[in-house]
C-alpha cells in the first residue's frame, strides 16, 4: 500500500514562511511531507520532473507561489494527483496576483485553490483527501474539529 504522504512546494525560498503553517499542520495530524522549492519560471525542468514522479510517492500536492504564481498549474498539469494552491502575499497587490494566477485555471487543469496566505487550509485540506483512503487520518481529523469547537485555534 502506498503511504500516505503530501508533496509541498513553493517557487522560493521566500515563501517558506507561508509553508510553516502547512507543515505544522502535517505534523501535528503525523501526515509525512517533502519539502521542495522550484520555481515554475526559474527552474521548469525541475518542476516537470517533480509533477511527472509525483505519483509513484504522493496522493497530494500543495504548490504555493507568489506573483504570477503558475507553479500550482504547470503542476496540475503535469500530473494526475490532487493539486492544492496557496497564494502567496505579495508586496506590489498584497497577494491578489497570486490568487488570481492560482483560480483562475483553465477547464481540465483543476487546483484547488485556497485563501491567500492559507497553508494551513491547505494542509487540512490534504489530509481531508487522505481521508477518503486512510481511516486513521479521517479520525485525527474529526478529533482535531471536535477539538476547534472547544475552542481550540490552529
Amino acid at each position: 500500500m502506498k503511504k500516505s504522504r503530501v508533496l509541498i512546494v513553493t517557487g522560493s525560498q521566500s515563501d517558506m514562511p507561508t509553508a510553516q503553517g502547512a507543515m505544522k499542520i502535517l505534523d501535528d495530524l503525523k501526515i509525512s511531507y517533502d519539502m521542495k522549492i522550484a520555481s515554475a519560471h526559474r527552474n521548469p525542468k525541475t518542476v516537470m520532473q517533480l509533477a511527472e514522479g509525483a505519483e509513484k510517492k504522493y496522493d497530494v500536492i500543495i504548490a504555493m507561489a507568489g506573483g504570477a504564481a503558475h507553479l500550482p498549474g504547470v503542476i496540475a498539469a503535469s500530473t494526475p494527483l490532487p493539486v492544492i494552491g496557496v497564494p502567496v502575499e505579495t508586496k506590489s497587490l498584497s497577494g491578489f496576483d497570486s490568487l488570481y494566477s492560482i483560480v483562475q485555471m483553465p477547464t481540465g487543469i483543476p487546483v484547488a485553490t485556497v485563501a491567500i496566505g492559507g497553508s494551513k487550509n491547505a494542509a487540512l485540506l490534504a489530509a481531508q483527501i487522505l481521508s477518503v483512503k486512510y481511516p486513521n487520518i479521517r479520525k485525527q481529523i474529526i478529533q482535531l474539529k471536535n477539538k476547534m469547537e472547544k475552542g481550540y485555534k490552529l
